[in-house]
C-alpha cells in the first residue's frame, strides 16, 4: 500500500504558533532569553552584596560562597513560579552522551493540611539523583547508588516547557559518593579553568593587564535529516537504532546538488521558526538555517558562547528540535548516518579563546604576519594538534560515526589542519626567515558594473579538512551529529593549554634571558611550526594521494574505526596530560575508555539483533508472499524471469540471514573489549550481507509488497 498520499494530506495539517500583531523585531526582543534566569533578572532580585558574591564566582573564577545559596534559591524559585514552573530539576550530562532530570515539586504540605512552596539552598547546590543505572565504566560497583548533582553557577538556569506546565531547570554537575566525575560537564569546566591557567600567564608575556581571564568560546553547528513521521513508525530500525538497516539508492538521490541552500519547504520552514522561537526563549544564539547537501537534510546554526554554556545550548538544541518536529508530523533524525547512499550529519566545532575584556586570540586583523600574539597561540594550536591527533580522533569515536568519517562526505579519520594559503605562505616565510606576507587578498571583480566588488579573502575554504582555521576560529568538522561537544572541547582545551604552557615558558626564558619580544616570539614560532608543520594539509582530504602520504610519509595516525582509535585512550601520554592538568584522573579516563567500548558494544548489537528480526519477520515474508502470487499466475517468460530474480535473492538473504544469526549468538568473549571487537569484525561484516540481498529484492518485489517505507518516500515526501 502507497502511502505518499496520506502523508502529504497529514501534512496540510500542521500548526503553527505566530504572533500576527507583533513584527520580527518586537518577537525576537520579547523571546530572546525570556525562559532564562539571567544575570540581569538575578540582580533585580538580590541584594548588592549577595550579587556581587554570585558575580565574582561567574566572571573571577572565585570560590562560590555557600552562605549565599538561600537568597539566590528564593530568588530562583520565586523567578521559576513567576514563569508558571511547578517543578524543579538538577539537569545534568551523565556519560550516556545525552541529559538527564529527575523532577520534585516545590510544593511543600503542611501539617494543617495545606501547603507551601519552598525551595532551599540545601537543594539548590546539591542533590542526591540514584547513581546506579548511569554508565560509570567500573569507577563504581552497580549497587553502590549514591550520586551527587552540583549546582553549576556558571551556567544559567532556564525554563523547560511542555502542555500542561514548565519545569525549573538547573545545570548540574553529576559525581559519585567518592567525588568522582560521572558526567561531561565537569571535565570540560575543569578544562576551561586549565585553559585559563595556561593562556593568562603566556597574555601577560604580551602586556595583558591583571584581572584577564581566559575561556574558549564554541559556536556548533547541527546538522539533522527530517522524515514524515508516518514512515519512522513504520520502520523498526529507525525507531530501535536512529538508522536505516535496508534501503535500495532511489533513482535520485543528491547528485543533481539541488537541494543544498535550495528553497526550503514550507512545513520545514514552519518547524524551523517554532524551533527558533524556542530555543530564543531559551537564549540560545541561532543565526543560520538552510537545506544541506542531502535531500531532507538540515542544518541549524549558533554564534559563539563560552564554551560551557555552548555545550548545555547543544543538548538543548537537540532536544527541541526532536520535540518539536512531532507538532509538524514530522520527525528529526540526528544520527550520523540515517541513510546510506547520501551524506551524513556532523555537528561542525567552532573553537577560539576569548578574554573577559571580549578578545579574540585567534583573530589575525588586518596584518596577521605582524600579529605576534595571534601567531604565538596558532603556533600553539598547531603544535597541540600534532601531538595529540589521536585524542582528537577519540573524541568525535563511536559506531554511528565511523560510517561516515573517511568517506567522500566528511573529514577522513586522519586528523590534519587546513591553514589556508595566506596563514600558510606567513608561516613558511617565518620558517625560512624571509618574514613578510606574500599572499594578498584584494577584490574580486565579477565582470559587470552592476555587481560590486567583493573583498576577495587569501585563502579557499577546505571542506575535506577534519580541522580547519577558517578566519578568527578553527573549525572542528569530525564531530558527529548525536554526540555532547563535551568531550571533544574538552580535549580541545586541554591540549591547547598543554600546548600554550609549553611555548610560554620557552618565551619566558627567552624574555628573561635579555631577548625582545618580537625577536622570541619569532624564534619560537618558527622552530614550532617547523617541528608541526607535518600536521598542516591544505589539499584534498579524500584523495588516496593524502592517505598515503599522511600515513607513510607523515607518519600521521590514521585511525580508521573506534575500536582502532578507543584503545589509545589511556595511554601514558594521555593520562599524564589529564593528570598534569586536573581534568580527569586516571580512573576518571579508565572508565570513560570502558564506557566507550560498552556502548559501541551494544550500539552495534542492537543493530544485528534488529537487523535480523527485520530480515526474518517482514523482508523474507513480503518476498514469500510475492514468490507465491509470481507462481500462481502462471508460466509465462515475464513471470518465469521475475520469479528467478525474486528467488535467488530471496535465497541469498536467506543464507545470509542465517549467518547473521550465529554472529549475533556468539558473543567473541566475556570481556567488553572482545565482545566490541566481535561486533566490528563479525558482526557488521554479516549485517552488511544481509542487507545487501535485501536491497536487491526491494528492486525486484513489487511495490505493494514491501513492508518498509522506502528512501524514495522518506527522503523525498515531506
Amino acid at each position: 500500500m502507497n502511502h505518499d498520499f496520506d502523508v502529504i494530506s497529514a501534512a496540510r495539517n500542521w500548526r503553527t504558533d505566530t504572533v500576527a500583531t507583533a513584527t520580527p523585531d518586537q518577537i525576537i526582543s520579547s523571546v530572546y532569553a525570556s525562559d532564562v534566569l539571567t544575570l540581569e533578572q538575578l540582580k533585580a532580585r538580590l541584594s548588592k552584596p549577595t550579587f556581587k558574591s554570585l558575580q565574582a564566582t561567574l566572571e573571577r573564577g572565585a570560590t562560590l560562597d555557600p552562605s549565599i545559596a538561600d537568597t539566590v534559591a528564593l530568588a530562583m524559585k520565586t523567578w521559576a513560579m513567576e514563569k508558571g514552573a511547578t517543578h524543579y530539576t538538577h539537569w545534568f550530562h551523565p556519560l550516556t552522551g545525552s541529559t538527564a532530570e529527575k523532577h520534585d515539586s516545590f510544593v511543600s504540605p503542611n501539617g494543617d493540611g495545606s501547603a507551601i512552596a519552598t525551595f532551599s539552598g540545601k537543594e539548590l547546590i546539591q542533590a542526591e539523583p540514584d547513581a546506579s543505572s548511569f554508565p560509570s565504566g567500573g569507577l563504581r560497583a552497580t549497587f553502590e547508588a549514591r550520586g551527587y548533582t552540583a549546582w553549576d553557577a556558571s551556567s544559567p538556569a532556564f525554563i523547560m516547557r511542555h502542555a500542561n506546565g514548565a519545569t525549573l531547570c538547573i545545570p548540574t554537575a553529576f559525581a559519585s559518593w567518592t567525588g568522582e566525575a560521572l558526567d561531561t560537564k565537569t571535565p570540560l569546566l575543569r578544562s576551561v579553568e586549565a585553559l585559563n591557567k595556561a593562556v593568562t600567564p603566556a597574555l601577560k608575556l604580551f602586556g595583558a593587564s591583571e584581572g584577564t581571564r581566559v575561556s574558549s568560546t564554541l559556536g556548533a553547528e547541527q546538522e539533522y535529516f527530517l522524515i514524515a513521521e508516518e514512515y519512522y513508525y513504520r520502520r523498526p530500525d529507525l525507531v530501535m537504532t536512529g538508522r536505516t538497516l535496508f534501503g535500495a539508492q532511489p533513482p535520485r538521490g543528491q547528485e543533481l546538488e539541488d537541494h543544498y541552500f535550495g528553497a526550503i519547504p514550507d512545513r520545514v520552514l514552519s518547524y524551523m521558526t517554532d524551533a527558533e522561537q524556542q530555543l530564543y526563549a531559551l537564549g540560545i544564539p541561532v543565526k543560520t538555517r538552510h537545506n544541506e547537501v542531502a535531500p531532507g537534510q538540515f542544518e541549524i546554526a549558533p554564534i559563539f558562547e563560552d564554551s560551557n554554556i555552548a555545550a548545555d545550548h547543544q543538548q538543548l538544541t537537540m532536544q527541541v528540535l526532536r520535540n518539536t518536529a512531532r507538532k509538524y508530523g514530522l520527525v528529526a533524525l540526528l544520527h550520523e548516518k540515517p541513510f546510506a547512499g547520501v551524506n551524513g550529519s556532523g555537528k561542525h566545532c567552532n573553537w577560539s579563546m576569548s578574554t573577559n575584556a571580549g578578545e579574540n586570540l585567534l583573530e589575525p586583523g588586518d596584518t596577521p604576519h605582524e600579529n605576534l600574539q595571534f601567531l604565538f597561540f596558532t603556533s600553539a594550536v598547531i603544535k597541540a594538534v600534532d601531538e595529540h591527533q589521536d585524542l582528537l580522533r577519540i573524541s568525535v569515536a563511536s559506531a554511528s560515526n565511523d560510517h561516515r568519517l573517511g568517506a567522500n562526505e566528511a573529514p577522513p579519520a586522519i586528523i590534519s589542519i587546513f591553514l589556508g594559503s595566506e596563514l600558510s605562505d606567513i608561516f613558511d616565510r617565518l620558517e625560512s626567515g624571509q618574514g613578510g606576507r606574500g599572499a594578498e587578498a584584494g577584490l574580486l571583480g565579477l565582470g559587470t558594473s552592476v555587481l560590486p566588488p567583493l573583498p576577495r579573502h587569501a585563502g579557499d575554504r577546505n571542506r575535506t579538512s577534519p580541522f580547519a582555521f577558517t578566519g578568527n576560529k578553527f573549525e572542528f568538522r569530525a564531530a558527529g551529529s548525536s554526540q555532547s561537544i563535551s568531550f571533544p572541547i574538552t580535549v580541545l582545551n586541554t591540549i591547547v593549554a598543554d600546548a600554550v604552557s609549553a611555548l610560554a615558558a620557552e618565551l619566558k626564558a627567552k624574555l628573561d634571558g635579555g631577548a625582545d619580544l618580537n625577536s622570541a616570539v619569532a624564534d619560537i614560532v618558527k622552530a614550532t611550526y617547523s617541528a608541526h608543520k607535518r600536521i598542516v594539509f591544505n589539499g584534498d582530504g579524500y584523495s588516496d594521494e593524502w592517505h598515503q602520504e599522511a600515513e607513510h610519509g607523515r607518519k600521521l595516525l590514521n585511525l580508521r574505526t573506534t575500536l582502532d582509535a578507543v584503545h589509545h585512550l589511556t595511554d601514558a601520554k594521555n593520562g599524564a596530560l589529564f593528570e598534569k592538568f586536573k581534568v580527569l584522573s586516571d580512573r576518571e579516563l579508565a572508565a570513560r575508555q570502558e564506557i566507550m567500548y560498552d556502548i559501541y558494544f551494544k550500539t552495534v548489537n542492537i543493530e544485528g539483533e534488529t537487523t535480523e528480526y527485520m530480515a526474518r519477520t517482514m523482508i523474507l515474508p513480503a518476498a514469500v508472499k510475492y514468490l507465491s502470487e509470481l507462481h500462481a499466475a502462471g508460466g509465462s517468460k515475464a513471470i518465469k524471469g521475475v520469479a528467478a530474480e525474486v528467488e535467488a535473492a530471496a535465497d541469498e538473504l536467506f543464507d545470509a540471514v542465517q549467518a547473521l544469526s550465529a554472529q549475533n549468538a556468539a558473543t567473541g568473549g566475556d570481556e567488553v573489549h572482545e565482545k566490541a571487537h566481535h561486533m566490528r569484525d563479525q558482526v557488521l561484516p554479516a549485517m552488511s550481507a544481509v542487507r545487501k540481498a535485501a536491497d536487491k529484492l526491494e528492486k525486484v518485489v513489487a511495490e505493494q509488497h514491501w513492508p518498509l517505507p522506502t528512501y524514495r518516500q522518506m527522503l523525498f515526501v515531506k
